[in-house]
């Protein structure tokens, strides 16, 4: 096959995953974390407890030029998942891939289940591979042309990166490591190295400035998260299976092969830093027990690698045919895990069909009845319903100084989105960046309180009535009663404030 009509059919891959995303991604629900970003994306500033800037910005980029419908706000991560299929095919053309190798490679990324996830919901995740991929590849062209200004790139992609999340900056030691273990460790000392990693932390430094000025808000909560015992902790076995299930079990074969490839053969012995990087990253993550998506940004270069090494041994056009054919059918069977492409209703038959559980990252989630990035997804109207109806049942006088307030992010930010068009003003709650935003000019005097349990509000309020319940058994929170409570008895909300902080 011609080397333009190869880019034509990547193109066309690139293209078929971005129309998927726009006809899908406006089914089900706003996740709870897009309510999150969506509301710090209303609060705009160099950092959050949780997460650093990028990604609320791009929420209000996108609500402002494209709308709030679902599909406005997942345009981006729509657009970010396809053109990492084209990318992922650029690194593997930079390598030496032919025509075969960078369709196999854009295939491979297209239907990997984690980064059709990336494409489906707006959250930090959703532009890990582009920019980790992004620094991959300036990389590679810096050390296989000798180039040094591609370090400065780098340098840049990388710190945009740890403006969008911070784990890039593990891979960005590893990459470090990589080269200090191969020939190419002499860049570690050459200008160019160290100037991309000053432009890499000048883009980063408002950020730093940011954490520093509130005290480190993202330690605090690791330490919280840490303490809780709240995420599933994975054995280095269990969690090398699920990096080969996030990926799709035939990728798993060929990203593999990719890194004994990068490794051991001799036609792809420049790179082997890459090899190197992954390893540091993948005992980094397993020791420190992260979530088994952490180390999803890196397999584009391991399945770039790979693609190329089963490019060698396939040499017929039936045998590349065949493995294109069957990749591409088993990808598709996957599809519904992680695209809301099927009926809810049909959703929990297709799950108990397949051969494997999909993964928990979360201990609380490990009963709910869909996966937690389907199941947050749902209960947030009924939630902003039956608060607009409660709030009727307040009295003219008292709703300017009547807070509702939210246990989390989830609830308070579903207020937020739905609020408005229901005549509701904005959430508060200690949850995250919302304790950061404080209690307004509330005195707490009178209060909508979401997801306590009646017993506890009543030792703190005199008057504590139940005003109903949602019913959304998809839901993680599948019940959230909602309670107006009246005449604290322990001092003042802003007395109270401190005692809400919720940071885990």
């Amino acid at each position: 096959m011609p080397a333009n009509r190869a880019t034509l059919v990547v193109f066309l891959i690139a293209l078929a995953k971005f129309v998927l995303h726009m006809v899908a991604n406006g089914g089900y629900g706003v996740f709870r974390d897009e309510l999150n970003y969506i509301a710090c994306g209303q609060h705009l500033d160099w950092g959050y407890v949780d997460h650093p800037p990028l990604i609320p910005l791009i929420a209000k980029l996108s609500r402002m030029f494209l709308g709030d419908s679902l599909r406005a706000i997942r345009f981006v991560p729509a657009l970010a998942s396809s053109l990492i299929v084209i990318q992922g095919a650029a690194i593997a053309a930079l390598m030496g891939a032919g025509p075969f190798a960078r369709i196999l490679t854009a295939l491979c990324i297209a239907g990997a289940p984690i980064y059709l996830s990336d494409g489906s919901l707006l959250t930090t995740n959703c532009l890990e591979p582009l920019l980790w991929m992004g620094c991959v590849y300036f990389a590679i062209r810096a050390v296989k042309e000798n180039q040094p200004q591609y370090w400065l790139w780098f340098g840049v992609i990388g710190g945009l990166g740890l403006q969008d999340k911070y784990s890039i900056g593990i891979f960005l030691v590893a990459i470090s490591v990589g080269l200090l273990l191969t020939p190419a460790r002499c860049w570690l000392v050459h200008w160019s190295f160290l100037a991309g990693a000053a432009l890499a932390f000048l883009v980063f430094l408002p950020n730093v400035l940011w954490n520093f000025a509130h005290h480190w808000p993202f330690f605090e909560l690791i330490q919280n998260i840490k303490a809780d015992g709240r995420d599933v902790v994975l054995s280095p076995a269990k969690f090398l299976s699920e990096q080969i299930l996030l990926v799709h079990p035939l990728n798993g074969l060929i990203w593999i092969a990719g890194l004994f490839c990068l490794f051991f053969w001799k036609p792809l012995r420049e790179y082997r830093f890459l090899a190197w990087a992954y390893l540091f990253v993948f005992v980094f993550f397993e020791v420190t027990h992260g979530k088994n998506y952490y180390l999803a940004p890196v397999y584009p270069m391991l399945l770039a690698a790979g693609a190329i090494g089963i490019e060698t041994l396939f040499t017929s056009f039936w045998s590349r045919s065949a493995t294109l054919a069957v990749l591409a059918l088993t990808q598709l069977a996957l599809v519904p895990i992680v695209v809301p492409i099927l009926p809810v209703e049909k959703l929990g038959t297709y799950l108990d069909s397949l051969p494997f559980k999909v993964p928990r990252s979360e201990v609380s989630h490990i009963g709910l009845a869909l996966p937690q990035h389907y199941a947050d997804q749902f209960g947030w109207r009924e939630l902003a319903d039956l608060t607009a109806q409660a709030w009727q049942h307040v009295p003219e006088a008292e709703r300017a100084d009547c807070a509702i307030f939210g246990q989390n992010y989830g609830q308070a930010g579903a207020i937020d989105y739905f609020g408005p068009n229901r005549g509701l003003p904005p959430a508060i709650s200690g949850h995250q960046s919302y304790y950061l935003w404080g209690r307004r000019t509330y005195s707490g005097n009178c209060m909508l309180i979401a997801g306590d349990r009646k017993a506890v509000l009543e030792k703190i309020f005199e008057s504590v009535e139940l005003m109903g319940t949602t019913d959304s058994p998809y839901a993680v929170e599948s019940r959230i009663s909602l309670y107006l409570c009246h005449r604290p008895k322990f001092g003042t909300l802003q007395q109270l404030w401190p005692d809400l902080k919720k940071w885990r």
